[in-house]
């Protein structure tokens, strides 16, 4: 698929929907722009609520290569952008020092050339690829420091990388970029404002029954309801990392697995490590705190 077979909005939902990502209209429009305009999509929300898998579905959707640059504190280019191969560069060395002064000579032209570069992701982005400019995932931006975050301004802006023994490498056609950000620090304005924004929230009843019948269509309907009210009551609670989507879906499976038909206050008290990540959390929902967020959950499903 091209991205012009993505022609309007309900094309763009459609496309993600078949890859079994649902998304509300402005999801669906931010991301519609990003493929028209030709901008860089920036994405933050809280994790687990799914900006890494729009990334995913889209490259599915489209047919193309998804490169994904993860951060993390101390990235620097030569993680992200390009290295030189050292240890082949040393042996390449060792054999032209053993085969005389002719090998030597040829071989410093040769030392800094393609055969010696170790591509990273945002080099590899800006290469022709076969089926189209790929989607470059930036992930979890915040996670990295000013400096990095300054060089990458200027590479999405010109879409393009200096490489100083081989020169400037420009991109035939700019990737499709995907940054996202769980907002553990702000990103500077200068990088937003080149992208087009969304905050990707958690889904409301409806449509997280819908995620969850998309990634799981094998959990009953019962169990299926009973799961997204008991997760969405559980997000109102004062907890320190609040379940999301993803934790949603893998606790649907690990209840499929035991098994389970319907919730119980025991089920939920020796399942609850799919859902949350902290002791602390856990310790909280112990005993009577877990059936009262049942009952609560189970009343919310009743008819008004």
């Amino acid at each position: 698929m091209t991205t012009t077979a993505m022609h309007d909005i309900d094309a763009v939902q459609a496309a993600l929907a078949a890859q079994g990502y649902v998304c509300g209209r402005a999801l669906g429009t931010v991301a519609f722009l990003a493929l028209r305009l030709g901008r860089p999509l920036f994405l933050e929300g809280e994790a687990g609520t799914g900006k890494t898998e729009i990334a995913k579905a889209l490259a599915t959707a489209l047919g193309r290569r998804l490169i994904r640059l993860q951060c993390y504190e101390g990235l620097d280019t030569a993680s992200a952008v390009y290295e030189w191969n050292f240890a082949a560069q040393m042996i390449a060395i060792r054999a032209a020092e053993a085969s005389g002064g002719a090998a030597r000579a040829h071989l410093t032209s040769e030392l800094f050339s393609q055969d010696f570069l170790i591509e990273r992701p945002l080099l590899q982005a800006m290469r022709p690829q076969s089926g189209g400019a790929p989607v470059l995932l930036i992930d979890e931006i915040d996670r990295t420091d000013e400096p990095f975050e300054a060089f990458l301004l200027e590479a999405l802006s010109d879409f393009q990388v200096t490489i100083p023994e081989l020169g400037t490498v420009r991109a035939p056609e700019p990737p499709i970029v995907i940054l996202t950000s769980n907002r553990t620090r702000e990103v500077h304005d200068a990088l937003k404002r080149r992208c087009l924004y969304h905050w990707v929230d958690y889904p409301d009843f409806g449509r997280e029954m819908q995620i969850l019948h998309s990634r799981v269509p094998e959990a009953a309907e019962t169990l299926s309801r009973e799961i997204v009210a008991f997760v969405q009551r559980l997000r109102t609670e004062d907890l320190f990392k609040k379940p999301g989507v993803a934790e949603t879906i893998d606790w649907a499976k690990c209840l499929l697995a035991l098994d389970v038909l319907t919730l119980s206050p025991e089920v939920i008290a020796d399942t609850l490590g799919a859902i949350l990540k902290y002791q602390d959390d856990i310790a909280r929902l112990q005993g009577m705190e877990a059936r009262r967020l049942l009952d609560e959950a189970r009343q919310s499903l009743e008819p008004a």
